[in-house]
């Protein structure tokens, strides 16, 4: 009991401050997304990404290997292509026209798009506030993709593709927990991004100008490639290993918690870079934020 003291009661300090540390990386990784779109096209950015994570993540998981049964192996590669490839290019492309702080505020959408994706194709069962929740922060979205600076109302479909990002999050989210529940988090992840990381460097290698652009020398290029590097060992592999580091430190309710967090970081860091922030945009985060409270609170036993 004493050992867990940790979970059962108030997260220590080292768990706030990982949190924060968390969110700091999550955070950025829109404005790093928007640095190597400098120079890289989406579908490359998204393969170098996936590829420097896949591979960095391997000293953590050579002891997880034998854990993985041969029924885990297709549904791995399809968390791999379905929780990180495709969301990966998704990202990219969105924001090749929205800016990346509103990028950051869309992501937020994950847990909401989770829970539609559970009730409609996973027969989760549901109650009346998480669908008030839902309904919330689907207003919310909609505040937020059509918000413009001229009290006119004005559609951007590159933001679909943020949304289609956060339903293959919620689809990739129901599938490990109802198809995959006897594997651990770090293994499920850690695992189905190395698979899918030789496929996404063979396409960056061989299906892009990739190796021309980086043997010219251009000190652009190497910059956005640097970026993209960042994000893919920090931004993604150390952020997996932090984030499960913190629900062994506290729990998955504390930890997600980031969700609050990471928007107000990618906003702070457009507006720092000269991206505009509308009241449209404030509206909008507020609403989804709130969506997502009112959806993920629990009621108190007593």
């Amino acid at each position: 009991m004493s050992s867990n003291n940790s979970v059962a009661g108030a997260p220590p300090l080292k768990a706030w401050l990982l949190l924060l540390l968390l969110a700091l990386i999550w955070g950025s990784s829109f404005m790093l997304i928007k640095i190597g779109l400098t120079e890289l096209y989406p579908t490359q950015l998204a393969a170098l990404r996936i590829a420097s994570a896949g591979f960095v993540l391997l000293p953590f998981l050579l002891h997880r290997f034998k854990t993985v049964r041969p029924h885990h192996w297709l549904k791995l590669v399809s968390v791999g292509f379905v929780g990180s490839f495709i969301p990966a290019i998704l990202f990219a492309t969105a924001q090749t026209k929205l800016p990346s702080g509103v990028t950051g505020v869309l992501n937020t959408f994950t847990p909401l798009a989770t829970l539609l994706i559970g009730i409609i194709l996973f027969q989760q069962k549901f109650v009346a506030r998480q669908l008030i929740g839902l309904l919330i922060g689907l207003v919310g979205t909609l505040i937020l993709i059509t918000a413009t600076g001229n009290d006119q109302l004005e559609f951007n479909a590159f933001a679909l593709l943020v949304i289609g990002a956060t339903i293959c999050y919620g689809m990739n989210l129901n599938l490990i927990k109802h198809r995959i529940p006897d594997l651990g988090a770090l293994t499920i992840t850690g695992v189905s991004l190395f698979l899918v990381a030789p496929p996404a460097l063979l396409y960056l290698l061989l299906g892009t100008p990739f190796v021309a652009q980086l043997n010219s020398g251009n000190e652009a290029f190497l910059h956005a490639v640097g970026a993209v590097l960042v994000l893919g060992t920090i931004g993604t592999a150390m952020a997996l290993v932090l984030f499960n580091t913190v629900v062994k430190m506290a729990d998955t309710t504390f930890t997600s918690s980031v969700t609050y967090i990471i928007p107000i970081v990618a906003l702070m860091l457009g507006v720092l870079d000269g991206e505009p922030f509308l009241l449209g945009h404030g509206v909008g985060l507020v609403a989804i934020l709130a969506g997502v409270f009112i959806s993920n609170r629990r009621r108190r036993s007593s």
